[in-house]
């Protein structure tokens, strides 16, 4: 049976989408073609119709998930839902540690991206480049299309490797020490929110 553009078009977004989730859930060895678009609830043999090799699926997969963006902790008032301390929060908190799917893909995935290089390497620059400036523009408290200044992009760089770094040790400790792993993301939350107040 013929598939029609219109659900030629979906399929192919919820091949993009399942396998954002599952690279970041598992790694990019750690997932096959088979695993993606069982995913996708889809046969294996439509993928080749979508993608010309599984290294674009990949890189496409990768550029989806730095679609993400630091949601704020739900339940939080509109005035303090979109402040650099409810993202911070949000960050580094337990659910987002547990949930690597559907989370931050710098932490999830830049270990396996900086290993295979090449194009690769480029989606994910491109993707952290964007995640600084839309961070910097938080901090600076602008409008989506403001133009963060240096000391807004330098902040944002700082902040965000640091929450990053410690997500990434909060993941690898949870199951071994889970107290250890609260600690990290208490702590670093904590002092990078108490360096901010600090800040003139």
């Amino acid at each position: 049976m013929k598939v029609s553009k219109a659900q030629a078009a979906q399929n192919r977004q919820d091949i993009l989408e399942a396998a954002a989730r599952l690279y970041r859930e598992h790694g990019l060895d750690g997932i096959g073609v088979a695993d993606v678009t069982r995913g996708a609830g889809l046969t294996h043999g439509g993928l080749y119709r979508h993608f010309a090799s599984k290294d674009a699926l990949v890189r496409e997969a990768c550029a989806r998930a730095f679609d993400w963006s630091i949601a704020p902790l739900d339940g939080l008032p509109d005035a303090q839902a979109g402040s650099l301390a409810a993202r911070v929060q949000s960050y580094l908190s337990p659910q987002h540690r547990d949930s690597p799917g559907s989370g931050c893909p710098a932490a999830a995935l830049a270990v396996d991206v900086a290993r295979a290089g090449g194009d690769l390497s480029a989606v994910f620059a491109e993707g952290v480049e964007r995640n600084i400036t839309r961070f910097a523009r938080v901090i600076g408290e602008l409008a989506p299309d403001g133009q963060p200044d240096a000391a807004q992009r330098e902040q944002a760089m700082t902040m965000l490797s640091t929450m990053v770094g410690a997500l990434v040790l909060a993941r690898a400790t949870a199951a071994a020490a889970p107290q250890l792993s609260d600690e990290i993301l208490d702590t670093v939350c904590r002092q990078l929110l108490a360096h901010r107040q600090a800040m003139p």
